[in-house]
């Protein structure tokens, strides 16, 4: 399935990238920078560009977008949708909270986890991928809650402040609670793969969330796991999957350098 092709800069026909696991916040400046260099370099390259989730560290409502940090990015993301490439969005774990002001501000199309395309004659299915972990039992009714419009709603009324504190507060008891948790148990579960492979009628799907990139190949079809990106530490780690007008899919690494298989 997959096609090596030499840059993408280089090669015409290149229709969808592909992204997630970003996790941005102002005090991974590096890691910021080589987001806003793939969206220089590439996202305008591209017909569209999807945003599968954890873009940012986390997000606490769209009056999150008056902070300079995060101006910079709804402002490079407006530029990537003004240049004429359509951006979507899949909310992730870190950032479900992202709303329509933040849609009409970066001119992204918000899109419901799991969403389904054809895009180059390839039906794929498009997730996350933490609604996938269902080992997890404890992550999935946190999940369940907090998705819930009421708590939504209350959370939101509360100052931005109060709500980065609590958020911050989540984190860190998040990072305790991993500690006790087994590798398996926080990756996707092979039923819930198998049953959006069915649900979904797709022979392809797109994932992040786990931060194990990798290519399975399943009797249903290939499923691709996105990278996480880290630049900000000695072993720097990203990267994209692009997909080619005749059809073929390309893994990229953080430096637009693409991977063999």
């Amino acid at each position: 399935m997959t096609d090596q092709r030499k840059h993408a800069k280089a090669q015409p026909g290149l229709v969808a990238l592909f992204v997630s696991d970003i996790h941005l916040r102002a005090s991974l400046p590096k890691t910021a920078m080589a987001f806003f260099d793939f969206l220089n370099r590439y996202g305008s390259q591209a017909e569209q560009l999807f945003l599968l989730g954890d873009l940012f560290e986390y997000w606490a409502g769209d009056d999150a977008m008056a902070m300079p940090f995060n101006s910079d990015i709804v402002a490079a993301l407006r530029a990537v949708s003004d240049a004429g490439t359509r951006v979507y969005w899949i909310a992730g774990n870190r950032d479900f909270l992202v709303g329509e002001q933040f849609a009409m501000a970066t001119g992204a199309t918000l899109l419901p986890d799991p969403s389904t395309v054809v895009i180059a004659n390839q039906k794929i299915v498009l997730a996350h991928g933490d609604e996938q972990c269902t080992d997890d039992v404890a992550y999935i009714a946190f999940r369940n809650q907090v998705r819930q419009p009421a708590w939504r709603n209350q959370f939101l009324s509360m100052p931005l402040a109060e709500r980065n504190a609590m958020i911050e507060g989540m984190r860190q008891d998040s990072k305790i609670e991993q500690q006790s948790k087994t590798a398996a148990i926080m990756d996707v579960s092979p039923e819930a793969i198998s049953q959006l492979f069915s649900d979904s009628g797709a022979a392809i799907m797109i994932h992040g969330h786990t931060h194990r990139p990798a290519i399975h190949q399943h009797v249903q079809g290939t499923r691709y796991v996105l990278p996480d990106w880290e630049c900000d530490i000695e072993a720097v780690h990203g990267g994209w999957l692009g997909l080619y007008d005749d059809g073929s899919f390309v893994r990229f690494d953080v430096n637009g350098i693409p991977l063999i298989a």
